[in-house]
């Protein structure tokens, strides 16, 4: 039996961190319900507040008052840092389709996450709290924590201050009126885009509060962020992008859920929240709130810009050329101790090619019908899981696992594609999130899957032909037969795929990216087509997730991590969405570039060494670039640059022409 005492404890602790995510939410909220952008990166926003705390608290050791000089001025600077962010970044992004706010702020995450680490380095990071606010305190004969206590009334205040400036002073009425009708409000003679940094700046200083007052409960460490922004985004979804009533009231109800489920239910812990999301999109997308309150959603929009088209290079050229590069790659073994180690074409070059695999299916979806979905690592870690599990339990052959792990991925994404293809754009993109992260935090829970630690003993993985080991069988020398198994898929679903984008299916999957509602007037079933897409292509992940897992010697949660969703998502962006061999491209020069600056880095001494070493900032910073002013990827980057610098291109850096969005498939 709990006593009253218990639970009141457990419900002022869930009012705690509820409130924390209240604060990271209502700035996640105004942003998105004031300027349209889902900001990934608000979790390093909030994980950069709680670092320069730590930055603060210690120089100022021995001075009375450290940590209240922390909360005011380590937000100001994280509000500042915001504000420049979204003059340089975000800015030149509106009229975009929103989903290129999300691939933008996932590299600025990369680059924020890597400039804490060469700042800070890699080791946790504690500071006190204040001497006033130590230990507990007793009401009523009820005695509870001081700090938590503070946590509730401090970030209930900053909410409701947050809201009357919204709601009660000009300033708010502005911002209010721009989010309504840009256009009217610069007729008025307002800079407009000046309240949106001041917006932006705002949310990225909420965060910072958040990211202090929790700091100081617990430790500052590398992954703060990450593992904060999608509980952030349950939030949101809960109470209605763009709602800042949502915000607080799916913040604390968020906040309580996840405080007695741990308490009381804890196998269920991870689970119940993002059940909760998938629920709530499913049922009503638009959140418990609905639509932002002052928010017209018939604004701005943009279209997803296309790579293809535009090259220096002919259809027939690029033909030779593909031939070219896959003989080239047959032939990588044989330099294995001539030229390079066996590293290179047994780790490297695979890793490459599964990777371009991976991206190749999510290119079939949002490349082709316009479907952005930041949970394709669902596919490809049910692919990798099913793969290892069959192998380890049922029969040690391992195209029966493989085969498995292709069907499973296949049927879960008619599933979640059956579930979630109703709704579109960002809804879309939040509940295959939703799905994703279940998953990732399911396979925690169970024995079967490894745990936490996942299945990496007794993978022991042979054909099934009695001719050894898949990872060992060597054709000379050094020269692994999987090389070549992982080679011919490749370029076997690569043909494949191209096939179907050349048939009557892909044409319709292009017409639904042009014009949705034409399509269904010309009386084809929109949605049907679409879950057919996404289906083959969560079976192409499921096929590079269990392949994936020879080089990797199993399965871990790793494999479903969301930042995988994201890199995925960036190495398509980079080489070209809609063209297919574009996103293949994109994982080489990903992978390829990552490799050369570990090299550097680990060759160069000093603080140059150090900072290349930061591969996921400065691939991060480039992927920045890329979306801002090559969003056609590496593909179109001869076009693109014709265009802006070429003659009667003028380089004005103005939006991609008609032209380069215009793609059909290409050899």
């Amino acid at each position: 039996m709990v006593s009253g005492g218990a639970l009141l404890t457990q419900l002022l602790n869930g009012l705690s961190v509820g409130m924390v995510y209240v604060l990271l939410a209502a700035g996640l909220s105004i942003i998105f319900g004031v300027m349209d952008v889902i900001n990934f990166a608000h979790g390093e926003f909030y994980a950069l507040g709680a670092y320069l705390a730590v930055g603060i608290v210690a120089a100022l050791a021995g001075v009375t008052g450290g940590f209240w000089i922390a909360l005011v001025v380590a937000p100001l600077i994280v509000g500042v840092l915001g504000g420049l962010v979204e003059r340089v970044t975000i800015r030149p992004l509106y009229g975009r389709n929103p989903l290129y706010h999300i691939l933008l702020t996932f590299g600025l995450v990369l680059v924020i996450a890597d400039g804490i680490e060469l700042i800070w380095g890699t080791q946790p990071q504690t500071f006190a709290k204040p001497a006033l606010l130590a230990g507990p305190i007793t009401i009523a004969g009820f005695q509870y924590s001081l700090y938590n206590y503070f946590v509730i009334v401090a970030g209930g205040v900053l909410a409701l201050a947050t809201w009357l400036a919204l709601t009660e002073t000009r300033v708010g009425i502005i911002i209010r009126g721009g989010a309504q009708d840009r256009g009217m409000v610069r007729a008025l003679g307002i800079d407009i885009d000046r309240y949106y940094t001041l917006v932006f700046a705002f949310g990225c200083v909420l965060a910072a509060v958040a990211g202090i007052i929790l700091g100081a409960k617990q430790e500052v460490a590398l992954g703060m962020g990450n593992s904060i922004i999608i509980p952030a985004f349950v939030v949101v979804v809960l109470g209605g992008l763009g709602s800042f009533r949502g915000a607080v009231v799916g913040g604390l109800t968020i906040g309580i859920v996840q405080t007695f489920t741990q308490t009381y239910v804890n196998e269920l812990t991870g689970v119940v929240v993002y059940l909760l999301m998938v629920g709530i999109l499913l049922a009503k997308p638009q959140g418990l709130f609905g639509n932002p309150e002052w928010q017209n959603h018939g604004g701005e929009e943009g279209d997803l810009l296309t790579g293809g088209g535009g090259g220096i290079l002919d259809d027939s050229t690029r033909r030779y050329l593909a031939i070219g590069l896959v003989g080239v790659l047959a032939l990588v073994p044989l330099g294995i101790g001539v030229v390079y180690s066996s590293y290179f074409a047994n780790a490297l070059v695979i890793n490459i090619l599964i990777w371009a695999l991976f991206a190749l299916s999510l290119d079939f979806v949002m490349g082709y019908a316009g479907l952005v979905s930041l949970g394709h690592v669902l596919f490809y870690g049910v692919g990798a899981y099913a793969t290892v599990m069959v192998t380890l339990y049922l029969t040690p052959v391992f195209w029966v696992g493989l085969l498995v792990g292709i069907v499973l991925a296949l049927a879960i994404a008619w599933f979640v594609g059956y579930l979630s293809i109703r709704v579109s754009g960002v809804y879309f993109a939040m509940i295959t999130l939703g799905f994703a992260q279940l998953a990732y935090n399911a396979v925690t829970k169970f024995d079967a899957t490894g745990g936490s630690d996942g299945l990496y003993t007794g993978y022991d993985p042979t054909y099934g032909l009695g001719i050894g080991q898949v990872g060992r069988v060597d054709l000379l020398g050094d020269i692994q037969l999987f090389y070549y198994v992982v080679l011919a898929l490749v370029v076997v679903s690569y043909l494949v795929a191209r096939q179907m984008m050349r048939a009557p299916f892909g044409s319709v999957l292009q017409a639904i990216r042009e014009s949705e509602d034409r399509a269904e007037f010309l009386g084809y079933d929109t949605v049907a087509y679409k879950r057919r897409a996404f289906m083959i292509s969560g079976g192409l992940a499921g096929l590079a997730g269990g392949l994936a897992t020879i080089n990797s010697f199993g399965v871990g949660p790793s494999f479903l991590f969301w930042l995988k969703s994201g890199e995925v998502i960036v190495m398509t962006l980079l080489g070209g969405m809609g063209t297919l061999y574009g996103p293949m491209v994109g994982a080489g020069a990903f992978l390829g570039l990552k490799e050369i600056l570990l090299t550097l880095g680990e060759g160069t001494p000093g603080l140059l060494g150090e900072f290349l070493s930061q591969w996921q900032g400065i691939l991060g910073l480039i992927f920045v670039v890329f979306v801002i002013y090559v969003p056609e990827g590496l593909v179109s980057l001869p076009a693109t640059l014709r265009a802006r610098f070429g003659a009667g291109g003028g380089g004005s850096g103005g939006e991609p022409t008609a032209e380069a969005t215009d793609t059909e498939v290409s050899d």
